[in-house]
């Protein structure tokens, strides 16, 4: 069968915004891996709201670097309580705040404060922003932000594939999740994965309703509670429609 069996996700576990809020609260290994994983997964959609919203790529590598540095130390870790239980509002709101505040104020420590930086690929991050479309900064925000949970879903579900030894069948069948139904060749794709036409066809329902599963999944992450995760969802889908 193409479509593998479902394999409990550990970052699930690990990267849920209600274990980032516990951070404030506490010191542990846990809270500390989950915030980090969540700054390593989104800091381009707040580097490219940084590049589009004036600064260079130099200054703007070391703003986003230094705002992490920031959000790692905890400095800014009350202002996440369960009113604001986006993960994406709050860190829009931080960096507006940090942007506005915090960069141009006259320091007294090295940027950092000694605390370890996350990692970023400045060349990649260039790479991409110079595909960017002409958003605004926090359209351009909203769409990556967008688009790295589309990203991550896609991630999860080829590795949920190469678990069971199937990642050749996913390698075939990833681009039917982005195809319209009419244009899905299922006798080609059958012979490529010796099925019949009509076994292709349900490998590939089942591969866009476990892709739905997992992007839920991924957005769940995102926000502080199941009642707020189909209004993210509207939104995410809203960002997205907009076709730019």
């Amino acid at each position: 069968m193409v479509t593998p069996l479902r394999t409990a996700s550990p970052l699930f576990l690990t990267t849920r915004w209600s274990v980032v809020l516990a951070a404030q609260k506490e010191t542990s290994a846990d809270a500390a891996a989950a915030l980090e994983t969540l700054c390593r997964s989104y800091w381009y959609p707040l580097y490219a709201y940084v590049r589009r919203s004036g600064h260079e790529a130099h200054d703007a590598q070391d703003l986003t670097q230094e705002f992490f540095a920031r959000l790692l130390a905890k400095d800014w870790l009350d202002a996440a309580n369960r009113e604001r239980g986006r993960f994406r509002s709050f860190l829009l709101v931080a960096m507006k705040r940090f942007l506005a505040k915090e960069w141009h104020r006259e320091r007294a420590q090295k940027r950092g404060g000694g605390v370890a930086l996350v990692p970023l690929d400045a060349g990649d991050a260039e790479l991409r922003y110079a595909g960017e479309p002409a958003l605004t900064a926090e359209d351009i925000f909203e769409r990556r932000w967008a688009m790295t949970l589309l990203e991550q879903a896609l991630e999860r579900l080829g590795a949920e594939f190469a678990a069971v030894g199937k990642a050749r069948d996913f390698a075939l069948l990833k681009d039917c999740l982005t195809s319209s139904r009419g244009e899905i060749p299922y006798e080609t794709l059958g012979a490529q994965l010796d099925l019949s036409a009509g076994a292709a066809r349900v490998a590939v329902h089942r591969l866009r309703k476990r892709f739905r599963e997992v992007f839920r999944e991924i957005v769940q992450e995102t926000v502080d509670g199941p009642e707020a995760i189909d209004e993210e969802m509207r939104h995410l889908a809203a960002v997205l429609g907009r076709g730019v």
